[in-house]
């Protein structure tokens, strides 16, 4: 059996790929480049192809099923990039990757701090040697609502992780946890938005979810609400985020996730026009974080990545119970 990994990188996943392959007695080649028209047929031969949230054409897929290809093994928790309904079509098994949730949710933590203690500003000012307090006044994380926007296990582990700091926890999912109601009190999403004094998003995208904060949603947050996004670009209206931003009904937002990043991130842009309207006005803002999709990066995950793609294919091969595969409707 064998895999064709896309977006491969080769200082990190591509070690990591060759000790797993030989592990599991299977094969790989792989390209340093996302699909495109130019590099599908380097999966001639394959049983499998990998890739991080990209850009599929259904044309492309349809190349792929022709050579053999039986499985889309996602190197991501995401998989609404994939054409599902054309993947079902085909036959061909579409795969996610879970990994540790823990690198996630401290992730989240982190932007909270970050965003309540204005680092963004005071690390760039403290870059040009400006050393003066105004405008670095922060806020006490303990004196605050958190509102977790879906208790699956990354936003449980948040919930964990952050009760230490003393802050009051609300939570809304449409499928309650035992565990996320002893750490926290379940709420109906109105009332989480209108308590919040911080909202930290950790649900997947899907229709239901799609804009789930837009122009409405802020209408009804408190003043100086802080949004933290470790989850889908796209549960975010980011029209609507702006103006809030721009009202002062969002006083500072932390994101690792854009609604519109494919071909963004995880490319070299240094020195380049960025034509990213969503992007250059949230870095223009002092009291929003930017980070490049990178909540997940850490060995654990990264190995555990490469090892569910051989895994995925494996199984879609051999027709046995994969965990992993997302099951089409």
């Amino acid at each position: 059996m064998k895999v064709c990994f896309y977006a491969m990188r080769d200082f990190d996943e591509l070690p990591l790929a060759e000790k797993i392959s030989k592990e599991y007695g299977m094969e790989f080649v792989w390209t340093p480049e996302y699909p495109n028209a130019n590099n599908i047929a380097l999966a001639e031969g394959c049983d499998g192809v990998s890739f991080t949230p990209c850009e599929v054409r259904e044309e492309w897929m349809d190349q792929w099923r022709a050579m053999g290809v039986v499985c889309i093994a996602n190197r991501s928790i995401g998989f609404d990039h994939v054409p599902l309904q054309h993947a079902k079509k085909l036959g061909i098994h579409v795969c996610n990757s879970t990994y540790p949730t823990d690198c996630v949710a401290d992730f989240a933590i982190m932007l909270i701090l970050m965003c309540l203690r204005n680092m963004n500003q005071t690390m760039i000012r403290a870059a040009a040697q400006d050393f003066t307090l105004k405008h670095k006044m922060g806020r006490d994380l303990s004196h605050m609502t958190v509102g977790v926007v879906g208790t699956g296990n990354i936003g449980r582990v948040l919930m964990k992780h952050i009760q230490g700091f003393g802050c009051k926890l609300i939570c809304y999912d449409k499928y309650h946890n035992a565990e996320a109601a002893s750490l926290g009190e379940y709420v109906d999403l109105d009332t989480l938005l209108r308590e919040s004094d911080i909202i930290t998003l950790h649900l997947p995208s899907n229709p239901e979810t799609f804009h789930m904060l837009d122009a409405e949603a802020f209408a009804k947050m408190k003043d100086g609400v802080t949004i933290i996004n470790t989850a889908r670009g796209n549960l975010i209206d980011s029209t609507a985020l702006i103006d809030a931003i721009n009202t002062g009904k969002v006083a500072a937002a932390g994101l690792d996730l854009l609604e519109n990043e494919n071909g963004l991130y995880y490319y070299n842009r240094c020195g380049e026009t960025i034509h990213n309207n969503e992007l250059n006005m949230l870095r223009s803002f002092p009291n929003v974080i930017v980070s490049p999709h990178v909540a997940f990066y850490v060995e654990s995950t990264v190995a555990n990545m490469i090892e569910k793609a051989f895994i995925s294919t494996k199984a879609s091969v051999e027709g046995t119970e994969n965990p992993n595969e997302i099951k089409i409707n």
